[in-house]
């Protein structure tokens, strides 16, 4: 094995993002090969679909074998696109919510690291043979505003990092992390995604997907019944009226300091925040890989300038 390539892998409730994708963090388990080797995980001599579905809900990340196949899936895509050796060190980059970070950093590390064992599996009928020699974990979404440097040139900049299940939210004083302003909102866009489909079906009688809202709200699905349209753009604007107030209840005054946006709840933002809001200065990053990118970013630092790229 050669010296260990850098990855970058964002454990989201609702998707899995490394540094150049992002997949749904669903994984379903098959005794049989399946018809098809597209997202195709093959590990201990059982067959998982990669990307399939939605995974229950798991605040503790490290109680079933789910997200370290998931990181196994991750890793193979980045490797795959990075056209690197199927057989290779990697240093894994990942991260936590500041709330939870010293409580689960020692865990979180010891179940990815796996004592730094070669791991042997197949991904879309691929052979790779990776072995973890490193895992790094940094703050969840501060790593992500490290690719903005301009943004840390404020005094004060409130972080909201919107993902699958909860809003992380944080206040960073002269670049750094103010711990004692962080909070974690179970208000992601998971439970907006669910109120939506709720109004839909009591209203409309209609039962409609996930996809499906996410492409209304993207502009698309011109299929999608006139009527569900108006509710689903309706409850959007509701959620961010109420997290806003969530945001400013949680102590951070967003009229009177910057506010960064990013994770998966951010492009929805993008289109919906306006001047009537009365933020100081929203600054919306949609790019979901981006805490990826940053943990990258981060061990390239700690390593005197030397990433991966």
């Amino acid at each position: 094995m050669s010296d260990a390539l850098t990855v970058g892998v964002d454990h989201g409730y609702a998707a899995m993002k490394s540094a150049h994708f992002s997949f749904p963090s669903g994984l379903v388990e098959y005794e049989h090969e399946p018809y098809t080797q597209q997202n195709v995980l093959e590990y201990g001599g059982k067959f998982y679909v990669v990307g399939s579905g939605r995974q229950p809900l798991q605040k503790d990340k490290t109680l079933t074998e789910d997200y370290y196949l998931l990181t196994l899936a991750a890793i193979a895509k980045e490797l795959a696109c990075r056209k690197a050796d199927a057989t290779a060190s990697v240093h894994l980059a990942a991260g936590l919510p500041l709330t939870s970070f010293g409580r689960d950093k020692k865990k979180f590390r010891a179940y990815l690291l796996r004592d730094g064992r070669p791991v042997f599996f197949r991904f879309e009928g691929s052979a790779y043979t990776v072995r973890i020699t490193e895992v790094s974990l940094f703050p969840q979404g501060y790593a992500a505003v490290l690719t903005q440097p301009d943004l840390l040139n404020e005094p004060s900049v409130i972080l909201a990092d919107i993902g699958g299940w909860t809003v992380d939210l944080m206040r960073i004083d002269n670049r750094v992390p103010n711990a004692a302003t962080c909070r974690s909102l179970e208000l992601g866009m998971i439970r907006c995604l669910d109120e939506i489909a709720e109004q839909v079906r009591r209203k409309l009688g209609l039962s409609m997907t996930a996809a499906q809202i996410e492409s209304v709200l993207c502009g698309a699905a011109n299929s999608v019944d006139n009527n569900a349209k108006q509710i689903i753009h309706r409850e959007a604007d509701s959620y961010v009226r109420r997290l806003l107030s969530a945001i400013t209840e949680s102590g951070l005054d967003a009229r009177a300091m910057p506010a960064v946006f990013l994770g998966g709840g951010a492009a929805l933002l993008k289109r919906r925040v306006r001047a009537t809001e009365g933020l100081c200065c929203p600054v919306i990053l949609d790019d979901v890989c981006l805490n990826a990118k940053g943990y990258e970013r981060l061990v390239g630092q700690l390593s005197r300038g030397v990433g991966a790229g």
